[in-house]
């Protein structure tokens, strides 16, 4: 169990209904059913829902977690909707006060869920295209990972699957075992590169633009989902337009710090748009239609 000074997760409980009519500020009381540690900064929460309830969400989608009388924030879902019965998984990065209490959950406590919110990746949409996903840092397993395991699990309706994806060192980078799974395979194309090597590491060094002169698509069967920090984005969409990509075949998600979830709050507002609902997937063609995107 958590620390003392917290609240007692596991007894406490948020009814759903409120006067008769569901709420969608009101969390559902999940279970944590396991607790892995990533890396020394990420833990992955693998979640149940009462009665084993499907979070019936869209690769690139999040919820809102909270801990009751401590807070609440929105974590992309790490689980594609193809491997999500009646559990789902979440990566989280021990960054602050309520992440550090996230972080000392243990298997059988509660914590509040709300959502799925936003618009996910229209994976539908990519049938029979070449899939180009750039990942950067923990964007790798959220959300980018519920992406490429819902094209894995329907991989005869996609074309060539190409991952990119870049980290601070070695140290930092997720989901190893799937990295190493994911080169085996003869239908996925991997890239992998880290800012900072150490001594051990052998493969490509440099930010994640620099895997672009190892690869060649064709640009007019391809789509590209990017996936972190907005300063990335500028680059990544430079090498992605330099590749013949036009910005309506860019996919990327806006790490907006999203309060309410449904549009509510104004903290997510990009200008006149609010990421938590109209995004935070947006194509770059999109992005680009009104200031402060990018």
């Amino acid at each position: 169990m958590i620390a003392s000074s917290a609240p007692n997760l596991t007894t406490t409980t948020i009814p759903k209904e409120y006067d008769g009519h569901t709420s969608i500020f009101l969390p559902t009381m999940a279970t944590v059913v396991d607790v892995q540690p990533e890396t020394k900064t990420e833990k992955i929460f693998t979640l149940r829902l009462p009665d084993g309830e499907n979070l019936n969400h869209n690769p690139g989608q999040f919820v809102m977690l909270s801990i009751p009388g401590v807070g609440e924030a929105p974590f992309g879902v790490m689980t594609s909707p193809s491997r999500t019965g009646e559990t789902f998984k979440l990566c989280i990065r021990n960054a602050g006060d309520l992440t550090s209490l996230i972080h000392q959950l243990k298997p059988g406590d509660q914590v509040g869920i709300r959502g799925p919110f936003g618009r996910g990746f229209p994976h539908d949409t990519f049938v029979g295209k070449d899939i180009l996903v750039a990942p950067g840092g923990l964007a790798l397993a959220a959300p980018a990972l519920s992406l490429i395991d819902e094209i894995l699990d329907h991989r005869t309706d996609y074309g060539r699957l190409i991952i990119l994806y870049g980290a601070r060192n070695p140290s930092e980078l997720l989901l190893k075992d799937r990295l190493a799974e994911w080169e085996k395979r003869d239908d996925v194309e991997l890239q992998v590169t880290v800012d900072h090597p150490d001594d051990e590491w052998t493969g490509n060094v440099g930010v994640i633009t620099t895997l672009f002169e190892h690869i060649q698509i064709n640009p007019y069967k391809t789509i590209a989902v990017t996936i972190g920090p907005p300063i990335m984005y500028r680059f990544v969409t430079m090498e992605l337009l330099g590749k013949g990509l036009t910005p309506d075949q860019i996919w990327m998600s806006f790490e907006r710090r999203m309060k309410c979830g449904v549009g509510k709050c104004g903290h997510c507002q990009v200008n006149h748009r609010y990421a938590c609902q109209e995004g935070p997937s947006w194509t770059y063609a999109e992005a680009l239609a009104f200031e402060e995107a990018l």
